[in-house]
């Protein structure tokens, strides 16, 4: 299987010689992109999480390469084929969703792109059977596998040796704070308003091996930090290196996995074009020769937070000075950021009409809030999420 945001193919010039994928200065537009999504799966009446994974991907059985189980039977995932265009990506997203939808509805389900229940999970935590390793890391871990149930969406960027990747995910960094302000969509926790947009941030973040990921002196450090958590016990295996940002253990990507999940496709889009955007201006920048600009790790710690609490609506942190910018302000940056690249891969007109809408409207934490404010009532969120979700 190739992992989203592979290639089987290289982009390098000619004569060039890499180990794994391509190298700053060989790598060309337009990079590969691919996407994991993950989905809770709800009864259609109470809107309560069920453990019907197994019977939902049974029933959606033939696409073995696309459809998965996760670390739950309450959800479901999906990994797109490897994507050149952000058009072909969206096509993707949908087709998936459309099979995953029509399968839940098979077995009195519905699809809930959200990063949590909303309300909280009753009786023992449902592990996915087949997963002896999910029953080790619930002996091991304990409360902390609660978080299990929640959903985000992971973005592939290739195709990228590890030297690259780790180089790129060095640069990348600063920006994961304005990503997770912009996919901020979890405001709602356990039955209650957690007081932050993205609450899965800050709950994820109670993982050992889960937040920013060090600034890396080298590849060789990158390996020390992993055997590190490995030997300390935070990690099982390397698919437990939670950073929000990793060069993946087993294909030639640079894995986004701070976004949380939300319902409308198009947003997922704009994340993805984001990060392939954020790579490519890496890669320029380091073929140019560039400094990698320095970032204070106190400052970028408190820009994450500040992100998961404010979301888009209200302040973030410069991630280089700290100086306290509106949210909107600092997504704004990064789309001038990175324009010249979103304009060369031809996604600068979708990504600037989307951010606008995002801006305008609100984030989903903010249309979560919304909907509760009508009545008082959590089930208005979940059949918001619910019919956002399966509007393809």
């Amino acid at each position: 299987m190739i992992e989203p945001g592979t290639s089987t193919t290289s982009t390098q010039n000619p004569g060039a010689t890499t180990a794994g994928g391509a190298s700053a200065a060989d790598t060309v537009l337009p990079l590969t992109v691919g996407v994991e999504e993950e989905f809770l799966l709800v009864d259609a009446r109470t809107l309560r999480v069920v453990p019907a994974a197994p019977l939902v991907l049974a029933t959606a059985a033939g696409l073995p390469h696309e459809l998965h189980p996760e670390g739950t039977r309450y959800q479901v995932e999906i990994s797109t084929p490897v994507a050149d265009s952000a058009a072909a990506l969206r096509g993707e997203l949908a087709g998936l969703r459309r099979t995953l939808a029509r399968a839940a509805r098979a077995h009195g389900c519905r699809l809930l792109a959200a990063p949590s229940p909303v309300i909280a999970v009753e009786g023992p935590l449902h592990l996915t059977d087949d997963e002896p390793r999910q029953r080790e890391q619930h002996r091991r871990f304990g409360a902390l596998t609660d978080t299990l149930v929640s959903c985000g969406r992971h973005i592939h960027i290739g195709t990228l040796d590890v030297d690259t990747a780790v180089a790129v995910s060095n640069r990348v960094r600063p920006w994961l704070p304005t990503l997770i302000a912009l996919a901020a969509n979890s405001p709602f926790w356990g039955g209650r308003d957690t007081g932050h947009a993205s609450w899965r941030a800050m709950a994820w973040s109670g993982w050992p091996s889960a937040g920013l990921p060090p600034h890396f002196t080298s590849t060789a450090h990158f390996r020390r930090s992993v055997q590190t958590l490995l030997g300390s016990g935070a990690a099982l295996d390397t698919k437990m290196v939670y950073w929000d940002l990793r060069p993946s253990g087993n294909w030639p990507t640079l894995e986004f996995r701070a976004p949380d999940m939300s319902p409308d496709i198009d947003t997922a889009v704009l994340q993805a074009e984001l990060a392939r955007a954020l790579v490519a201006t890496a890669l320029r920048e380091i073929a140019d020769g560039r400094p990698d600009r320095p970032v204070r790790e106190d400052v970028l710690r408190l820009a994450r937070w500040r992100a998961a609490h404010d979301g888009l609506e209200g302040f973030g942190l410069d991630p280089y000075t700290g100086t306290e910018l509106p949210a909107a302000d600092l997504a704004e940056a990064l789309l001038d950021l990175v324009g010249p690249e979103l304009a060369a891969s031809g996604d600068l007109d979708h990504a600037a009409k989307t951010m606008a809408v995002l801006l305008r409207d609100g984030s989903g934490a903010h249309r979560q809030r919304a909907a509760f404010a009508r009545r008082g009532d959590l089930m208005d969120v979940l059949r918001y999420l619910a019919d956002e979700t399966e509007a393809f």
